[in-house]
């Protein structure tokens, strides 16, 4: 009789635990993560056609709703299996969502506000009822946790579509509050009366995935930047300025990679698997972290988008674009090295000090010599993560 009232999934779609399928990543979570390279590029699209102060926070807002879908979809797959058909039939579903998700934010603040704010509410909602009626029969600690999850996304729900039927002044705060509760929840272990909390800390999470994951996703980030900085290219006359522009890019996307891939990507997973609380510490590190990671990234488009359009026309605003996304690039691995090996890197702080030093300098330089020497800084860091790295004696990474 009490399974005949139970809810959730009869067969076990958990993944499983002390098998190779616990820490491998799906082909169908590659075609998830897909769906964001068009998103990606169009939060970057957003944000060079509107280099203002409101365009900046609407871009931030944009670009931090994307990732938080993305990572939250990722954690659904960390504890279910895709192998299993429901599984993949769900996150295939979500991509769509997630799509439609992607077309609508350059418009996310104008006529496609609707569409953005339910694409997202769904994807939210859709996704944590998934993994309670999953769990629900076979980990109930889990059920209850995304019990707990679901209500704070629904609460947080409310206010995206509130916010979608506001006039624009007014939908900006409301997103941001709407977006604030699940963030919030996030930090505060999503409490609910009587169901309790979330303990992240007793999480037994895996730190190969996890990390390979997010790995993936910043290669998407970089993949992204390419993209933009190529049909800029394309549509361009071919002239000094744009082959400068276009080895910088090259040079600057590459030593990006290698600060990242060098041994911090290798060091994620066995932080995660030695950590006391690996629940917590990929929380920190990858949840909340990389979305510094990943919006420099972002912005390191939009840069070289701007070197290339205007090589020599600066502004205050071409200041910012240009050196903003290197400075949270590095801003974002300094914090993930010090989450995951408790140091403080001193090739990535003094890439930092070097930035600021470029950006007091920058009234007196053309956007082209500003790429020019964002791109040696990046490239000197990169050299001092290597030689710290072989001082140490650790392994390189992927």
């Amino acid at each position: 009789m009490r399974d005949a009232i139970m809810i959730g999934f009869r067969r076990d779609l958990l993944r499983p635990t002390g098998t190779e399928r616990a820490d491998r990543v799906a082909y169908v979570e590659l075609f998830f993560d897909l769906v964001f390279v068009f998103g990606l590029t169009q939060v970057g699209a957003s944000l060079y056609a509107d280099q203002t102060p409101l365009g900046a926070l609407e871009g931030a807002l944009a670009v931090t709703a994307l990732w938080w879908a993305w990572i939250s979809t990722t954690w659904l797959t960390h504890w279910l299996d895709p192998v299993k058909l429901p599984v993949r039939g769900a996150v295939l579903a979500l991509a769509f969502v997630a799509f439609v998700l992607s077309v609508s934010i350059v418009e996310a603040f104008g006529d496609r506000a609707w569409a953005f704010a339910v694409a997202y509410v769904v994807l939210q909602l859709g996704r944590a009822t998934f993994v309670v009626l999953a769990a629900a029969r076979h980990d109930a600690a889990l059920a209850r946790d995304f019990s707990c999850v679901l209500v704070w996304t629904a609460a947080g729900s409310v206010f995206w579509v509130v916010g979608a039927l506001l006039p624009l002044p007014v939908q900006l705060p409301v997103w941001a509050a709407a977006l604030g509760i699940e963030l919030l929840g996030s930090v505060l272990g999503y409490p609910v009366p009587r169901l309790g909390r979330v303990e992240v800390g007793a999480w037994d999470v895996s730190g190969p995935h996890i990390a390979e994951r997010a790995a993936l996703f910043v290669l998407i980030a970089f993949g992204e930047g390419l993209l933009v900085t190529g049909f800029q290219v394309v549509g361009s006359e071919a002239s000094p300025e744009v082959g400068a522009a276009l080895v910088t890019a090259f040079i600057t996307a590459a030593a990006c990679w290698w600060i990242y891939f060098d041994h911090g990507e290798r060091a994620g997973p066995e932080a995660v698997a030695a950590h006391e609380s690996p629940g917590r510490l990929a929380r920190v590190a990858y949840s909340w972290v990389h979305l510094l990671i990943v919006a420099g990234i972002v912005m390191l488009g939009v840069g070289d988008k701007e070197v290339l359009a205007h090589p020599h026309e600066g502004s205050a605003a071409t200041t910012v674009v240009i050196i903003g996304g290197p400075v949270l690039f590095l801003g974002g691995t300094l914090l993930f090295r010090r989450v995951i090996e408790g140091r403080w890197m001193r090739g990535q702080a003094g890439g930092l000090v070097l930035l600021a030093a470029l950006a007091v300098l920058s009234p007196a330089l053309d956007p082209i010599w500003m790429g020019a020497l964002v791109s040696l800084v990046l490239v000197a860091t990169a050299a001092a993560e290597t030689v710290e790295r072989v001082r140490t004696g650790r392994r390189s990474g992927g």
